[in-house]
């Protein structure tokens, strides 16, 4: 009997030693490689990551009402400003622009370790540096610029990254505006050869909730540019110095998705409530169906 249970004993210590052998042989669930070239979807929000949202679209925007103000005195023709020509759009741009992305990570040159993701730049955006390393987050009052200054953590095979320090930027290219106290949580989920991001938005000056949006990217075996060519200034119609806007009440833009979908006005202008699917239930009287699709109407040939 005692020569029985030593036997099985042994095989019980044995069966834990292999145990441990394997988990230790076998890859931790945690860091994955982000690297490469990762292609931009496109057909995902094709409207706003393509040509761009309607002047009024702002549905779906948690505004608040300095953010609806905000948005209604902008003028595409800002960007034609000599001075803000090479502007940069802050790192929200990577969701709300139509670009794909490259990511490569920087290694500590004694240790190996990786201390930096890096996704490269567009022409209108600086490329994202995200530390790995630990630091800590410059002091609220230290220099705000395009770029921003973000940090990750891994939580199993998960990224998520948090960027403070921002100049004020747009969270859609139709004049919806983020502040300089804005930050952006991104969170990076890969699926095999599907990149997913995730982004969280919070503004104390604009918002009243944070809005969130996803992207998807496919990898891709053609090389992603991390940069376009020098910006040049140029004359684009507006002379230096004036910054074109619409004064309180005078956006001509202010009924177009009325007109063009009977999108209600009260819908158009955004606010927390038309984020959510019960606003539908609410404004379902005042919808009026149009005769007949004029624009963005899916499917060639149907109405």
């Amino acid at each position: 009997m005692g020569k029985l249970s030593m036997g099985r004993l042994s095989v019980g210590k044995l069966s834990t030693v292999l145990v441990v052998l394997l988990c230790v042989g076998l890859p931790a669930m945690a860091e994955i490689d982000l690297s490469g070239s990762w292609s931009s979807k496109n057909t995902e929000d094709a409207l706003e990551r393509g040509g761009g949202p309607h002047p009024d679209d702002w549905a779906g925007l948690p505004f608040n009402a300095s953010g609806r103000a905000k948005a209604l005195s902008f003028s595409q023709s800002t960007i034609s400003m000599p001075e803000r020509i090479c502007w940069f759009q802050t790192q929200w741009h990577i969701a709300a622009g139509p670009f794909s992305l490259k990511i490569w990570n920087e290694n500590d040159p004694v240790t190996g370790k990786i201390v930096a993701w890096v996704i490269g730049g567009w022409e209108t955006r600086a490329p994202m540096t995200i530390w790995m390393d630990g630091r800590p987050h410059p002091s609220k009052d230290a220099p705000h610029d395009q770029t921003g200054f973000t940090t990750g953590t891994w939580n199993g095979n998960v990224l998520t990254a948090y960027t403070t320090h921002i100049k004020t930027g747009y969270m859609r290219r139709n004049g919806a505006a983020s502040s300089d106290q804005a930050t952006i949580t991104t969170t990076f989920l890969r699926h095999g050869d599907m990149l997913t991001l995730a982004l969280v938005m919070q503004d104390p000056i604009y918002l009243t909730e944070p809005y969130i949006i996803t992207r998807s990217y496919m990898l891709t075996p053609t090389p992603v540019a991390v940069a376009g060519p020098p910006c040049i200034v140029g004359y684009e119609g507006v002379e230096s110095g004036r910054v074109p806007h619409y004064l309180p009440g005078k956006n001509p833009f202010v009924d177009e998705m009325t007109k063009t979908y009977g999108i209600p006005k009260e819908a158009e202008m955004g606010g927390a409530e038309t984020m959510y699917p019960a606003y539908r239930d609410k404004m379902k009287d005042e919808f009026v169906m149009p005769a007949k699709c004029k624009e963005n109407c899916g499917v060639q040939g149907r109405n």
